[in-house]
């Protein structure tokens, strides 16, 4: 019997209230934070990762989509902690290159249990439309690798449009998120050469 890859997390504080629900094997996407461009950004990282994601949240995002794009990516990072249990049998590397026209992104993710991010990617623009920061990106990718234990790193390889940039970031951290979390080995074993993945 398969064990289910599934984790809910409800979140709230004074400036968001969460309900999250991610399943790394698949599933329905249903995003609503908000926030229009991260709503795309999201739903792009469940399709390319081949995600079921289901997140909504409440907050004051038409004051500023800072706290919104923050929290949700600190509990998307605590709902991939949850759903990748102990680690055993993942592909635990994952790594992809992204185009979206002239932006080229690659993206490469060690499920290690330690949390770190690197976030090489000079945005060419400041904002995304009307009012999202470009600098929201690096924030949201932060939280996650924070708070799934993840290793990342973001390498914008070029760009002169931030929208571009920022979906081929998504797209490209999608598809490595994918290979890194698919079960590819021996379920009883975690792999490391420590035998433990935090």
């Amino acid at each position: 019997m398969t064990t289910l890859r599934i984790a809910t997390i409800a979140r709230k504080t004074n400036e968001t209230e969460i309900a999250l629900t991610l399943d790394l094997d698949g599933g329905d996407i249903e995003v609503e934070t908000g926030v229009p461009f991260f709503d795309h950004m999201l739903d792009a990282l469940g399709r390319h990762g081949r995600f079921g994601i289901a997140v909504r949240c409440r907050g004051d995002a038409m004051m500023d989509p800072h706290h919104t794009v923050e929290d949700v990516g600190i509990a998307l990072g605590q709902a991939f902690k949850a759903a990748l249990g102990d680690r055993a049998g993942v592909a635990r590397y994952g790594h992809a290159y992204a185009p979206l026209d002239e932006a080229l992104a690659r993206v490469v993710v060690d499920c290690s249990g330690r949390p770190f991010l690197l976030f090489a990617a000079e945005m060419p623009e400041s904002a995304i439309g009307r009012d999202f920061a470009a600098s929201l990106v690096e924030e949201f990718w932060r939280a996650l690798a924070v708070n799934a234990g993840l290793t990342v790193h973001v390498d914008l390889l070029r760009a002169r449009n931030a929208h571009h940039a920022a979906e081929a970031i998504f797209k490209a951290g999608a598809l490595a998120l994918h290979h890194a979390t698919r079960r590819s080995g021996d379920p009883a074993r975690v792999p490391s050469t420590k035998g433990v993945l935090a």
